[in-house]
């Protein structure tokens, strides 16, 4: 007999519900992006966050059901993605998530946002990947982990400030680009020359598997305004602003590149499984599936954040890992 989930997913800016069954079979999955409110910031507001969830998840739960052709009554779990996150965010995930769970009567499970980006490579494969290393890269994440099962992962290393999604949004602020920065920055940097400036690559010919992109975002300032200067104006659209794009996209992507295939050789493994939103830049996978390696990257709507990789919870609901009454949200992960 099939088991059929309803997942949530309101860790950040994005209000997701899925509907998939014990066989990984996704049938639906649904996300409502907030990044129209969150434009005129140049980043996500919590409270505006937050406040956009409660707005949304009722119709994103409702039109998951509606395409996966199921009604609540035919839900035997509920899955929820309890952390890391913006407290205030996940907490609307949660608290809905419980409530239905004891409406329904069937078991609640919860599931670790960061975790469930690898697993997005499972779904996405249709077998085993594991054990692989990890790599979550995300506005929040840049982590390595040596990932022997779906639910042990241990941490090999991460950023020590600036996340590699959160260095896209600020680069793309210093160059009048808007927000969400990635895809803006990888648009932009398509005409321009990766070679132009000679930015910094923080711990690429060190062993240690660690990460930093505050010295990188500095030095593209820097190149846009001179040092000391109190008034910054973007560049305006042109070679030297698609310049700068490029080489700032080319040190990230060699930084990530660079730090997997470090992984990979101390580790002794053969795979590779990549998920978070900036696993969607596309210089990134080239330089990725270039590596000696089996590496898995799952397609673009299971990159950014979406509930249907929350089937991670069937691995949990096997087990018989279930979440009491009183789960609560957990802003912090690592």
């Amino acid at each position: 007999m099939t088991t059929h989930f309803l997942a949530l997913e309101t860790s950040c800016d994005e209000t997701a519900a899925a509907v998939f069954t014990d066989e990984l079979r996704v049938l639906s999955s649904v996300v409502a992006s907030q990044n129209d409110l969150h434009v005129r910031f140049g980043g996500v507001v919590p409270e505006i966050a937050s406040r956009a969830h409660l707005r949304n998840l009722l119709p994103v739960i409702d039109e998951a059901l509606r395409r996966a052709n199921r009604r609540l009554a035919d839900i035997d779990c509920v899955a929820v993605h309890n952390t890391p996150g913006l407290v205030g965010a996940l907490l609307m995930g949660v608290t809905a998530a419980k409530a239905l769970a004891f409406a329904l009567g069937v078991p609640l499970v919860a599931v670790n946002h960061v975790a469930s980006h690898i697993y997005a490579c499972r779904i996405a494969a249709g077998r085993d990947i594991f054990p692989c290393v990890g790599l979550v890269i995300s506005g929040g994440h840049t982590a390595l982990f040596r990932c022997d099962s779906p639910l042990s992962l241990a941490l090999l290393g991460t950023t020590r400030d600036d996340a590699a999604g959160e260095a896209f949004d600020k680069v793309a602020a210093i160059l009048g680009l808007g927000f969400p920065g990635g895809p803006a920055l990888e648009r932009e940097g398509r005409s321009g020359d990766p070679k132009a400036f000679a930015f910094p690559r923080s711990f690429l010919d060190t062993p240690q598997l660690e990460f930093s992109f505050s010295g990188l975002k500095t030095a593209v300032l820097y190149a846009c305004h001179g040092q000391g200067v109190s008034k910054m104006t973007p560049p305006p659209a042109g070679r030297r602003r698609a310049d700068l794009a490029a080489s700032f996209q080319e040190a990230v992507v060699d930084v990530l590149a660079g730090k997997c295939r470090q992984a990979l050789q101390q580790t002794c493994l053969k795979r590779l499984a990549v998920g978070g939103g900036v696993s969607a830049n596309g210089r990134l996978r080239e330089k990725l599936l270039a590596l000696d390696a089996e590496v898995f990257i799952p397609p673009m709507d299971l990159c950014t954040d979406n509930a249907a990789m929350a089937a991670l919870a069937v691995e949990k609901w096997k087990l018989g890992d279930f979440a009491a009454p009183e789960l609560d949200a957990q802003p912090n992960f690592l």
